[in-house]
């Protein structure tokens, strides 16, 4: 069960940046059952139950890295700890190519120092503002789009020592690592309601079924109300 998989992490995570020099990349997010993150984009929604919560924590407790992009930290204001079990806390990270973070976000609290990705065209200004609040800035190369080439980031973070990488959201970051094939290993809680919002998936720039990505190794669990269902991609 989601045991096991979890048991499995550390060893695989670390013989995975060995042969490649990149964290091993674990997608994980609550949705809907019509594949609903939230109502609306940018509103916060509690969708999964307090037992699939748990799951979460063991996550991030298991990963040496988790990440979120800016617009979940505007959203949400998350802490990205440890609290509903024992366990340590791992490294946060946010996708931040502009600096938009706010100086009073709860990261910047962190028990370990956040790192904030960004590019170039991120004003100086901002750098040495989040410096002296003690976040360190990470500097990477921008994609056409002008974001973080999340290839880079990777690269950046293998050589930081980083193993293992939870992504947590929200959705232009889960589209982003699915659409470029940077996940590894994929956990979906999904709550028992129908939403109708904003969803967790966008184009994944395939042109047909085939060339979707595809779950392999499939295990699934029921949580409270909620499903856990897991596999590895790639």
């Amino acid at each position: 069960m989601i045991d096991s998989w979890l048991d499995a992490l550390a060893e695989e995570a670390a013989a995975y940046r060995g042969r490649v020099g990149c964290p091993l990349v674990t997608l994980s997010y609550a949705q809907s059952l019509d594949g609903s993150l939230t109502l609306r984009a940018g509103q916060p929604s509690p969708v999964s139950g307090a037992e699939s919560m748990l799951i979460t924590h063991r996550l991030r407790a298991a990963h040496d890295a988790v990440l979120v992009g800016i617009g979940t930290v505007l959203a949400d204001d998350p802490r990205l700890t440890v609290r509903l079990i024992e366990g340590r806390d791992p490294q946060p990270v946010v996708l931040d190519s502009h600096l938009r973070l706010p100086l009073h976000a709860r990261l910047l609290k962190h028990p370990r120092q956040v790192i904030l990705a960004t590019t170039a065209q991120a004003p100086r200004a901002r750098q040495e503002a989040f410096e002296a609040a003690g976040a360190y800035i990470l500097r990477l190369p921008a994609d056409a789009e002008g974001h973080v080439a999340l290839p880079a980031l990777l690269k950046a973070l293998g050589r930081m020592g980083i193993n293992s990488l939870m992504v947590e959201g929200g959705a232009q970051v889960i589209s982003a690592f699915l659409r470029q094939r940077l996940v590894q290993r994929l956990l979906v809680t999904i709550a028992p309601v129908l939403a109708g919002g904003y969803h967790a998936v966008h184009d994944l720039g395939v042109a047909s079924w085939e060339q979707l990505p595809r779950l392999r190794n499939v295990g699934f669990q029921q949580m409270g109300d909620d499903l856990l269902l897991w596999g590895e991609l790639g």
